[in-house]
């Protein structure tokens, strides 16, 4: 075996296209930061509108830092809810981040105070941008950088939403609403290459549309996760090549 220049014994290869591709995951990264960041200027100034002041609203993104949490909270407040009541909405809807940590845990590998900075930035983004690479190396990279970029952008937008949210006006004319969501469809469609695949995902979005209408904000996107999560651990039956030992 040939041994890469620079490469400690044991190491695998580094292609030399690898900085490349590494500097794609970032690019990748900062761009879903700022779509979804931007979306940080409807919370801010929903989250106002709701009967929080500018410093509540900005301690929310800073130490929640999970949307649809805090967006539930918001909700549940602006709708004359008791504060235990949009407490337990929003731990509801955070319950997927500890899913989350399962999942990235295996790839990050952090230890001791790493730990509960990975737990901050682990939210949908930065999981969705790691799992859409193919090794460990670029997952790491997809999601430190994803998390600190949101971060970032998601504490800067909202603050700016918090204190010119009524000159601003209804934060959807200006399509920050759709701009996370489409950030989502550009992680997701590459990975639609099987039937299966294809088919969960037309059910999470028929079961997404149906219950929007009826349930508080963040619940519909936990039906779905369930839906697809039934449609994962359904019994398959195996075809006759595939039973077939070769």
């Amino acid at each position: 075996m040939t041994r890469v220049p620079g490469a400690e014994p044991g190491d695998p290869a580094r292609p030399a296209g690898r900085p490349t591709a590494h500097r794609a995951v970032q690019r990748q990264a900062w761009s879903v930061g700022l779509a979804t960041g931007a979306y940080g200027v409807s919370f801010g100034a929903l989250s106002v509108a709701s009967g929080l002041d500018v410093w509540q609203t900005v301690a929310l993104s800073a130490l929640m830092f999970t949307g649809g949490s805090q967006f539930a909270f918001v909700g549940v407040i602006g709708a004359g809810g008791t504060g235990l009541a949009a407490i337990a909405t929003s731990t509801l809807l955070g319950i997927r981040n500890g899913l989350y940590g399962l999942q990235v845990s295996e790839f990050l590998g952090v230890r001791r105070a790493q730990r509960a900075l990975a737990a901050q930035l682990t939210i949908d983004e930065s999981t969705a941008v790691a799992i859409a690479q193919d090794h460990d190396h670029p997952r790491r990279i997809g999601f430190w950088h994803t998390g600190i970029a949101v971060y970032l952008f998601w504490n800067l937008f909202t603050l700016i939403g918090a204190v010119v949210g009524n000159a601003l006006g209804d934060p959807r004319r200006w399509g920050l609403d759709g701009a996370a969501a489409a950030a989502f469809v550009a992680l997701l469609w590459p990975r639609l290459r099987s039937r299966d695949a294809g088919a969960t995902a037309a059910l999470a979005v028929l079961v997404t549309v149906l219950v929007v209408p009826r349930a508080p904000a963040g619940i519909p996107v936990l039906v779905a996760a369930l839906a697809a999560l039934v449609v994962g651990l359904w019994p398959r039956r195996s075809s006759p090549m595939e039973a077939t030992p070769s």
